[in-house]
């Protein structure tokens, strides 16, 4: 069996701020979607490049499509359809639209001018769910999750799912085509919705959750907190089956994506690059974020990664702190995305540098 895949092999440069959200297209997940706190939305092909004009840079992959005059704020989440037809947003600006990939415009906003009927904080999480992609699922800062039927022309949710407390930081549907919706909220619940039969079930976890990521069949979900631990939980009776740590990774305060990746063989989780961290890791540069992967049964790391800054770092904006003095840059490594089907062993992170690194094979 293959070794996790560190090569670096693309870069995907353009966007004029931080990458809040990433995704591969579906099956054969050829492009890569980002989503881009300077209001955009870009579509890449990691596999067309063109050499990179920096010395010992991986090749740029070339950028297809860019989606702008929508959002207002910062895009959060993105989802394509599985005909890969069509796409969903979210951001900072309360809203949630639904694109049309080859028009390049908004096919809708999802809700209306009127908060009774739409989301009144950022919408920090979308996907899409049902037959044929009927469905539109969100959740946000107003502790709602909203569910949208896309086939109507109604700006009304179906169905309103309020019982969390706090933040919703995360979802996940199950690829079975069971009718249900999975939340994360920074209120330290999980909740498992049985849509069809009205149930909703409930693991405390403990500590703010900042991220889902579902197995294939459905069974285990591996839950990330802001204790600096992620848990794999089996659904069925909410027992712990392992907990993925390590002395020199930190998550404590920011929202850190991790996903179940090589076919389910491996945790992988960005990094908030925090002061204490950074001695245990041995970063070589400040401006270096890292990926670090564990092995999903044994519980052991098997690797770290470190990721750029990419692109002419030269050219990036300079932060000045209180004091007066230049804050020292750090590229916190805070979404992440693996290919789930096609050719190769492969998977993207995006963060604060605005440069996705593309890692595996072409």
């Amino acid at each position: 069996m293959s070794e996790f895949p560190t090569r670096p092999v693309a870069q995907l440069v353009g966007s004029n701020g931080p990458i809040h959200a990433l995704t591969y297209s579906s099956p054969p997940s050829t492009y890569i979607l980002t989503g881009s706190s300077d209001r955009s939305i870009r579509l890449y092909n990691p596999t067309s490049t063109t050499p990179s004009p920096l010395p010992n840079s991986p090749p740029t992959g070339r950028l297809i499509q860019t989606y702008t005059g929508a959002h207002t704020y910062e895009v959060l989440s993105l989802s394509v359809s599985s005909l890969n037809d069509r796409f969903a947003s979210s951001g900072g600006d309360r809203t949630v639209f639904l694109w049309d990939v080859t028009t390049a415009l908004p096919l809708r906003r999802l809700g209306s001018a009127s908060t009774a009927h739409s989301h009144t904080g950022r919408v920090n999480a979308v996907l899409f769910s049902g037959h044929d992609d009927s469905l539109v699922i969100s959740g946000g800062h107003d502790t709602t999750v909203r569910i949208w039927d896309v086939k109507s022309n109604s700006n009304k949710p179906v169905q309103v799912l309020s019982d969390a407390k706090d933040a919703i930081t995360s979802l996940a549907v199950p690829q079975n085509g069971n009718p249900e919706v999975i939340t994360g909220s920074v209120d330290g619940r999980v909740r498992s919705y049985d849509i069809r039969m009205g149930r909703c079930t409930t693991d405390v976890i403990g500590t703010p959750v900042t991220s889902l990521s579902l197995s294939k069949d459905g069974k285990t979900v591996l839950v990330g907190g802001l204790d600096s631990k992620m848990r794999l939980f089996d659904r069925r009776d909410g027992t712990c089956l392992k907990t993925y740590e390590h002395p020199g990774w930190k998550n404590t305060e920011l929202r850190v994506q991790s996903c179940l990746g090589g076919k389910e063989r491996y945790v992988v989780a960005g990094d908030e690059l925090t002061s204490e961290a950074a001695g245990v890791t041995g970063t070589t540069s400040q401006e270096e974020g890292k990926i670090w992967a564990w092995d999903l049964l044994t519980g052991k790391l098997v690797a770290t990664v470190t990721v750029p800054w990419g692109g002419d770092a030269s050219n990036k904006k300079v932060t000045i702190g209180r004091d007066g003095k230049e804050k020292a840059r750090k590229n916190v490594v805070s979404c992440i995305a693996w290919k789930e089907g096609g050719f190769g062993n492969q998977f993207c992170v995006g963060g604060t540098s605005g440069v996705v690194n593309v890692y595996g094979e072409l």
